[in-house]
Order: C-alpha cells, then structure tokens, then sequence
C-alpha cells in the first residue's frame, strides 16, 4: 500500500511548500536586481571614458603645468574606464535593488516594523550617495592637493589610471560606508543592543574607533584619515541626535 497521500506525508509537503515559495521568491528578487544592474551598465557603457574623465577631473586640474595621467598597462586604457562604469552601474541600480529587497522581506513584517524600515532603507541610500559626493567634492581636491604639493623637486606626477581608480573606489566605499554610522546607531539603540547613555557615555573611546576606522579604509596619510574620521564622529553624534528625537516621540 503506497504511504504518499498519508497524513504525514501531506504536512511534510505543506511545509516544504512555502520554502520553495520563498526560494522562487528571492531568485526572482536577484534577477531583478541583476537585471536592473545590467540595464544601467549598458545605458553607460558607451559613456565610459568621458565617466572616468569626469571622476578624474579632482586630480588632473591639480596636476602641475605638462603632467598627465598615464596608462602602464597595455588594456588599461579600456579596462579601467570599463570597471569604473560597472561599478557606478550597480551604485545607481542600489535604490532598485534595495526595493527589491523590501519586497522580498515586507510580508514578514509588521505593520510598525514596515513604518520604521522604510524611512531607514531611503535614508541609507541618500546617506551613501551623500558620502560619495562628499569624497568627491571635498576630500579629493585636498588629498591630491596635498599629494601633488608635496612632490620632491625633479619627481614628475603622472598617476595611472589603475592606481588612480583603486584609490577613488577605496575612498567612496569608505566615506559611504562611514556616512551609515547614523543608521547604524539609531538600529542599534532602537533594537536595544543598547543605549543612548550608554553610547555617549563611551564617546572617547568611540572617537578611537573612528581614527581607527579611518586608519583601516583609507590610504595611509593623516589627512585622509583625519577627513574619514572627524565626519565620522560627527555621524555618530547624528545617530544619537536622532535617536533624542524618537524618544521624545514616544
């Protein structure tokens, strides 16, 4: 006598289903996001040299009278333009991709948990794009100010392209990174990992923490250490504002 329409062996498939929902669920979730990813990639791609051009503007106007950029690798002059593009291709595709995120966990949430994650995800998001313009803007023109002035007499600066790039994406990935640090504070505080007494009362050693921070992310020079940690601080200090805020709210 065959045992697969036993009762047993209906509520082993009953559970196995929604598994397999959800396993559908996240693949069409990635493709989605994949596929929003490589849309961007290939509306830029044609762009990709006047793109590098663009992000190479902080240090070729610093560059003294004659120096340029070079290239001391044979496909660098293509691969490099090419990389950077696939990497701002997923920077622009990340409020996409965080959608598709929030439609994937959504079911799972509660209604006040809902009011809460939605203003996280879109604040995360301006606060990276926030901390990219502010490496670009600020921090770059006084970091290669600062490399370029200090040149010893007779050295000729003439930065790859490879390196170069290396350098910037290091810098944006720290500075985006750093400028969550609000984020991070208000969802500590707010799941009470902890407190905001408690953070505050830890200030010195969290002002530490960020030259250490700054020390690991960043190339090893005190300017661009200080330029990562100071804001970083001041993020933190944010967080706390903020989580000031939320519970006078309540």
């Amino acid at each position: 006598m065959s045992t697969s329409s036993t009762p047993e062996n209906k509520a082993h498939t009953d559970k196995q289903q929604p598994l397999v929902e959800h396993l559908l669920e996240l693949r069409t979730c990635l493709l989605k996001s994949i596929s929003a990813v490589a849309i961007v990639f290939l509306s830029l791609v044609f762009f990709s040299n006047d793109i590098y051009t663009f992000f190479a503007l902080p240090i070729q106007a610093l560059l003294p009278e004659g120096s340029s950029m070079i290239a001391t690798d044979v496909a660098s002059p293509f691969f490099a333009p090419f990389k950077l593009t696939i990497i701002l291709s997923f920077f622009v595709a990340i409020p996409y991709v965080l959608y598709q995120l929030w439609a994937f966990i959504a079911p799972g949430m509660y209604s006040n948990e809902k009011n809460l994650a939605i203003p996280l995800f879109v604040s995360s998001v301006l606060l990276f794009y926030l901390g990219i313009a502010f490496s670009y803007y600020v921090v770059f023109p006084i970091v290669f100010g600062f490399f370029t002035a200090i040149a010893p007499t007779g050295i000729a600066v003439t930065p790859d392209i490879n390196s170069y790039l290396s350098f910037i994406l290091k810098l944006f990935f720290a500075f985006g990174l750093a400028f969550e640090i609000p984020i991070a504070t208000f969802i500590l505080i707010k799941a009470g990992v902890t407190t905001r007494q408690a953070l505050a009362a830890k200030r010195p050693y969290i002002v530490v923490v960020c030259f250490i921070f700054g020390m690991l992310l960043t190339p090893p020079d005190v300017i661009s250490q200080s330029l990562l940690a100071i804001p970083a601080w001041l993020l933190f200090e944010l967080g706390l504002l903020m989580s000031r805020l939320v519970e006078k709210n309540n």
